[in-house]
């Protein structure tokens, strides 16, 4: 049987033939293309051409394409479409990929040639975009290595090696945890609170197990409707408990032990290459710079959130006392009586809400908003494969009406899908000789199916998450760069997010909401005085939201600012870092740590904090536009000029100032949270 992914893919715009691939394409796909690309590199490392830029650099650049390619492929989809057997043939890919990684970053012939450009100035290219390649290039492979004795190469590979496999797994444990608990209802009387939609979804989940009644699982548009709006405080407390129990369990899906072997590795990985710590580490490759600088920033929002924190707690508490006679708030009174509380306050329902997100129309008004401020334009297809048949695929183009980029979406959840929302990559942007390649781009979420009355309705959280994941994905879409590596949101981590965070901006503005938020039965626009009401509301409780926040980011810090290794109990440290921010009770089966994704089995370590961080910049970039109207041209076309299509060419504060005209402030979010005093 033909293997499709052994070549370059004869499809439109040469987008991954997901249909005709097999889970055994795979390995031979992957090995092809690594012998591939070592042939290439093993040419530029030897060759006896005099050393220089284009021969050694440039050619390294574009040297593993099609390998990129078609591991993109491959790890994308083992997070929205996975299987045991899946699972099983990452353990057997990652190895061979950080091997292979590892065979570039500690070749003594390859890097004395990138050195010796690095060294010599008159080696250097003429333009900004080449010089930052140079000097990632040299950094990746000086922070991977490659000024050690042999000794310390070995030790760099194994622990590689081992991490790859360990975020792995510790990701596949989440899944196997979430998908392992499902609350079975049969009576009527447990469902008293929860809205006819969520009722009708648990239906048609039990429908699917072939159960009577009604199924409640730990995949978020079915635990957070749950959380929110069940009357039932014990049913609430055994979903929370569940849920915060994942990874802590003891079982085969326990990530205890992984997490420290994790955290242990990190540090002998970053005391070899001669830091303090992985934050450290980390840090240096950042806009933060140091593991001081953040955790001033993070003590600093702390001290200013925490007074509007305690008063919103108090609040709460007074409020369940007042209504039904709670003594104590527990963590599985927070959603419910946060958004009884919002009903009390601001007379917003989310559920009333809902019928004006029907997710088609939010799809159209997301695509809207992009016209009208980059000009771009989004057309269904059905020529190009899908992955799944959920899956959307569109051609973007530009305001020439050429192609800007390839899109999907993917966003209902399924068996094999992990939770949450993310935006990733199938093919970066480049430019080689005369072509401007164009990317390939997808956001996954987690929404709410249709139901078998019901288009798909989100909810107001769910429509800022799709927006935010459409700036991730705009950001890539925009990317105009020479080299792959430096296109779209490669970028320093702590500026990854300010074009995802800044696009939720606009689902608060009058003037973008009447584009979207129509009835899916009437198409009446959402009422004025809802719109008021979602503004006003914006900043409910927000010194407790940003306690959170900052409570992970710390957490982040702790365990990777270590300098010894990890002998503390992980209750022991999350107690520790995070209860003082946190006013519930403390619950001991619980743990946030053997979930924490983001920073075991994502980028995020030493890097929580750059969702604050980046709200800083979203803020303040966002006045910029508010100053001169939200669907300003010259603002948008500064943004996209100025952030989206020169990725990671220049720092990021460069390019930030090169938008903004003078470096961010943080009182404009401050005063958008309403923490100011």
């Amino acid at each position: 049987m033909e293997n499709y992914l052994l070549d370059r893919f004869l499809t439109p715009y040469e987008t991954a033939p997901f249909e005709k691939i097999q889970l055994s394409d795979y390995l031979p796909a992957v090995k092809k293309a690594m012998d591939d690309s070592k042939q290439k590199i093993d040419t530029i490392a030897n060759s006896n051409e005099a050393t220089s830029f284009t021969n050694t650099i440039e050619e390294l650049e574009f040297s593993t394409l099609h390998l990129d390619r078609v591991t993109a492929i491959f790890f994308n989809l083992n997070s929205a479409e996975t299987s045991p057997e899946m699972q099983q043939l990452a353990q057997e890919i990652s190895p061979l990929l950080t091997a292979f990684q590892n065979d570039i970053m500690l070749n003594v012939a390859l890097f004395d040639k990138v050195k010796e450009v690095y060294d010599n100035k008159s080696l250097w290219p003429k333009d900004k975009e080449a010089v930052m390649l140079l000097k990632r290039t040299y950094n990746s492979f000086v922070r991977n290595g490659a000024l050690l004795d042999e000794k310390g190469k070995n030790q760099i590979r194994k622990i590689d090696e081992e991490l790859a496999s360990l975020s792995l797994t510790f990701n596949e444990n989440v899944l196997a945890e979430t998908q392992d608990f499902t609350l079975h209802l049969e009576n009527e009387d447990s469902l008293k609170g929860l809205p006819d939609s969520v009722i009708e979804a648990a239906q048609d989940e039990a429908k699917s197990r072939s159960l009577n009644g009604w199924v409640f699982t730990l995949d978020y548009p079915s635990y957070v409707p749950f959380m929110t709006y069940s009357a039932m405080r014990e049913l609430r407390k055994k979903m929370a408990l569940a849920f915060g129990a994942r990874g802590f369990r003891g079982n085969k899906n326990d990530n205890t032990s992984i997490v420290k072997r994790i955290v242990d590795l990190r540090l002998q990985r970053a005391q070899l290459l001669g830091f303090d710590s992985h934050a450290h580490y980390v840090l240096d490759d950042r806009m933060a710079m140091s593991p001081e600088k953040v955790n001033d920033f993070l003590a600093d929002l702390k001290q200013k959130s925490m007074p509007a924190a305690k008063k919103e707690f108090e609040q709460l508490s007074q409020f369940a006392a007042e209504k039904d006679g709670i003594q104590q708030l527990e963590k599985w009174d927070a959603a419910y009586y946060s958004e009884k509380l919002k009903q009390v306050s601001f007379d917003l329902d989310e559920e009333q809400l809902k019928p004006y997100f029907p997710l088609d129309k939010v799809i159209h008004g997301v695509f809207e908003i992009a016209f009208k401020l980059f000009g771009i334009t989004f057309h269904e297809t059905n020529t190009i494969q899908k992955y799944h048949k959920d899956v959307k695929t569109y051609e973007v183009k530009d305001e020439n009406q050429e192609l800007l980029a390839v899109f999907y979406a993917d966003f209902h959840p399924r068996k094999g899908k992990r939770a949450g929302a993310w935006m990733t990559s199938f093919k970066s942007q480049y430019k080689k000789e005369s072509l401007n390649s164009r990317p390939h781009v997808a956001i996954v979420c987690n929404f709410s199916k249709p139901t078998s009355s019901k288009p798909s309705l989100l909810t107001f959280n769910e429509v800022t998450t799709l927006f935010h994941e459409f700036g991730h994905a705009l950001h890539g879409m925009m990317g105009n760069t020479k080299y792959p590596s430096l296109s779209g949101t490669s970028v320093m981590w702590d500026f990854v997010e300010l074009p995802s965070q800044l696009m939720e901006n606009w689902c608060y503005e009058h003037e973008a909401l009447s584009i979207f938020a129509k009835h899916y039965e009437t198409n009446e626009v959402l009422p004025q005085v809802y719109i008021e009401k979602i503004t006003n509301s914006s900043n409910f409780l927000e010194g407790l939201a940003t306690l959170r926040q900052l409570s992970f980011g710390m957490l982040d810090m702790t365990y990777h600012l270590r300098t010894e290794a990890l002998s503390e109990s992980l209750s022991e440290i999350e107690q520790e870092v995070m209860q003082p921010m946190n006013f519930y009770p403390y619950v001991k089966d619980n743990l946030m740590t053997t979930q924490f994704s983001h920073i075991f089995a994502g980028g995020y370590s030493s890097g929580y904090y750059s969702y604050k961080w980046a709200e800083v910049l979203d803020a303040d970039a966002f006045e910029f536009f508010k100053e001169k109207g939200i669907f300003n041209s010259e603002v948008a076309q500064k943004f996209k000029t100025e952030i989206l299509e020169k990725g990671g060419t220049q720092h990021p504060m460069e390019l930030y100032i090169s938008f903004r005209g003078k470096e961010p402030s943080n009182e404009a979010l401050l005063k958008r949270a309403g923490l100011t005093l």
